[in-house]
């Protein structure tokens, strides 16, 4: 069983940057598909960006394309989010999540196709 902690998250000011990490253990890291998303009080559970086990492969929510950055370090069992021109609609709590099934990399900003997820670290944008 994998188990995912993330950190990184804090208050920043519109236009400031943040980078989250989620940090894995168990061995099967590197060979699972991994992915974030965010949760806004009194909203549903929102896709963010998703990274294939090699890295080659991303994909992103429109809103976070050209600011949000998804990267993973296979040797740290590491996942980070670079998130950089935040916006108060950024505000949530954010979560990363891993599976090991196949699909289209689109397919993967479906909550339910993953197997595990960390508790989440608050992200507070102020305008």
């Amino acid at each position: 069983q994998v188990q995912l902690v993330e950190s990184g998250g804090g208050l920043v000011q519109a236009g400031g940057s943040l980078r989250l990490s989620c940090a894995a253990s168990g061995r099967t890291f590197s060979t699972n598909v991994m992915g974030w998303f965010r949760q806004a009080p009194g909203k549903e559970r929102d896709f963010v960006a998703v990274i294939s086990w090699s890295g080659v492969s991303t994909y992103y929510t429109d809103s976070v394309k050209g600011r949000f950055t998804i990267s993973r370090d296979n040797a740290k069992n590491t996942l980070y989010l670079q998130m950089n021109s935040l916006k108060p609609e950024d505000t949530a709590v954010y979560s990363c999540a891993g599976t090991s099934r196949s699909y289209s990399i689109s397919h993967y900003s479906e909550p339910n196709v993953y197997d595990y997820w960390g508790q989440g670290t608050q992200v507070t944008v102020s305008s």
